[in-house]
């Protein structure tokens, strides 16, 4: 292992891991100033002083479609990282989610009799639940997001901690509607409605014709409604281009803070199935989720999925407390029904409110904040020193 200060090896492959990262490597040196990192990471870790051996970029690659012409070069990515790992002999190594790489890397560096964790638990609870199978050998500690997981992999026989969701320490609930509207000049009847379509291509060209004219259906009843659609930087010159048709076109959100705030103003949102029904929920923002893929991808998401719900505000409650319309019945006339009905419905928005207390709360650790509760797992790793 290494000399002196101990060394923390982190590998994050996406932005979201990035996040997560970050904020462990701060918690990290709250309680052990003394720690040193490594491995690699994206421009949230970086701020931190870390040092990545390579781009993350290299390895946030979604579908088959991107992964196959760059197999060569995640191969050699693979050997560089093994390499460094096997070179530097860190005291504990950390991956974060991106299981297509990280469990492959876990499985190579294993025979190095580091101590290993993995942050973010594969969520084969949903699909896929025979490659639990091989995972034994791939990590000391799992750590888990969600807290009916740790039972689920308990079932398996591997153990799991539950260190809490991440979703707690994003920001979401700290917005200020005023400001928000003060800087779009709206009034105070303005009636911002949050559309939430997703960030890749496929999501957007699927939602978005569908979510104008959901728009121009709910333009009738409430004259007041403000469009307000949160987007990635990344991709918002793709999004702009296809607005260019709607009659009202959304408010445009590149920014988290200005995010979080038009979540506070917002009256209710449209969303599709993913992360961005938590940060709504954390918000209180009520909502209508929503997503459709092509029939193919469809038939087979019913045969393979075990879960009983898309979005995980219904499924970390156990039951619908969103409206989910997916596939069929995600059209404009469905939709417009139910974002009509809590508009309309103080007591239903009311209902969502409630439930959304009651699954936050859910998600958070024994103590502390979830980065505090995954520093302390990680450290727990470390080699008791003389």
């Amino acid at each position: 292992m290494s000399g002196g200060a101990p060394l923390i090896y982190i590998v994050a492959g996406e932005a979201s891991g990035d996040v997560l990262g970050a904020r462990l490597i701060r918690a990290i040196r709250a309680k052990r100033p003394e720690v040193r990192f490594a491995g690699i990471g994206g421009a949230r870790m970086e701020e931190e002083g870390f040092e990545s051996l390579f781009p993350m970029h290299d390895l946030a690659l979604m579908g088959l479609a991107e992964v196959l012409p760059k197999l060569r070069k995640l191969k050699r990515r693979m050997e560089e990282t093994v390499a460094d790992v096997t070179a530097r002999r860190p005291d504990v190594i950390v991956t974060i989610d991106s299981p297509g790489f990280t469990l492959r890397l876990l499985k190579r560096i294993a025979p190095l009799g580091i101590p290993r964790a993995h942050y973010v638990a594969p969520q084969v609870w949903a699909w896929r639940e025979n490659r639990v199978r091989e995972y034994p050998g791939l990590w000391d500690k799992l750590l888990c997001l969600l807290p009916f997981e740790p039972a689920f992999f308990a079932g398996h026989g591997l153990a799991a901690d539950f260190v809490g969701h991440p979703v707690l320490e994003s920001g979401a609930d700290t917005g200020d509607a005023a400001r928000f509207r003060l800087k779009h000049g709206l009034s105070a009847e303005a009636v911002p409605i949050i559309l939430m379509p997703g960030s890749r291509v496929t999501e957007l060209s699927r939602l978005l014709p569908i979510f104008a004219e959901t728009l121009q259906r709910l333009a009738v009843q409430f004259p007041r409604l403000v469009p307000v659609m949160p987007v990635a930087a990344s991709v918002a010159p793709r999004v702009l281009a296809a607005l260019e048709g709607w009659q009202e076109k959304p408010i445009l959100v590149t920014e988290v803070a200005e995010k979080h705030d038009a979540f506070a103003a917002a009256a209710v949102a449209l969303t599709k199935s993913g992360t961005s029904t938590l940060e709504l929920a954390l918000a209180r923002v009520p909502m209508v989720v929503t997503y459709k893929v092509n029939p193919i991808t469809a038939a087979i998401v019913r045969r393979v999925v075990k879960v009983s719900y898309a979005a995980m505000v219904n499924l970390l409650a156990g039951r619908k407390v969103v409206p989910e319309l997916i596939q069929q019945t995600c059209t404009p006339e469905r939709l417009t029904v139910e974002v009509a009905r809590l508009l309309q419905d103080p007591a239903a928005a009311s209902a969502q409110r409630a439930a959304f207390a009651t699954i936050m709360d859910s998600l958070r650790p024994t103590a502390g904040l979830p980065s505090e509760a995954a520093a302390d797992a990680v450290l727990s790793l470390l080699p008791a020193r003389g």
